[in-house]
């Protein structure tokens, strides 16, 4: 997908500025996030009209969310890595730090802390640690299960092919 996107663009003779820079941000971002090895960052998918809206895969290791996957969006604005990236969860999560609207308080994210070193990869790398490290004893709300909320809305795990030779 991402030399299919990439040849896609190329072949086009009539890229703006602001394509040339969604290019590069799709293309640096995406060989970042290749490099990176993360096995807990899945099925990445690019809006090819729109290279700053992703999706992604977060499949966690630690209960109660290791029974689901959580399906997230990330969107790049134009200005980035100037302005920080916005991230979404699609998949329903029952979680002390995002709301149910999906929105995530992720302090490297946050205006405040957002620096223009920070590489998405660092981004996701953070969401992934705070799904895992949660401190399920101080929920928002005490009137659900973490695990049963997961097994209800959380997306199908992607299996983990082993190769054997």
């Amino acid at each position: 997908m991402y030399v299919d996107a990439c040849a896609r663009i190329f072949s086009r003779n009539t890229l703006k500025w602001s394509d040339d820079a969604q290019f590069w941000t799709y293309f640096m971002t995406v060989g970042n996030l290749k490099r990176s090895g993360m096995k807990n960052f899945r099925n990445i998918q690019v809006d090819e009209a729109n290279l700053l809206s992703w999706q992604g895969l977060i499949v966690p290791d630690n209960p109660p969310y290791d029974k689901g996957a959580f399906r997230i969006g990330i969107h790049f604005l134009a200005e980035y890595p100037f302005k920080p990236l916005k991230i979404t969860f699609k998949t329903k999560i029952y979680h002390p730090t995002i709301d149910e609207k999906g929105q995530v308080c992720l302090p490297v994210i946050s205006a405040e802390n957002c620096k223009p070193a920070t590489k998405t990869d660092q981004v996701i790398q953070s969401l992934i640690a705070l799904v895992n490290d949660t401190q399920p004893e101080y929920p928002l709300r005490a009137d659900l299960n973490a695990e049963e909320f997961t097994k209800k809305y959380g997306e199908k795990r992607p299996m983990d092919y082993i190769i054997s030779v």
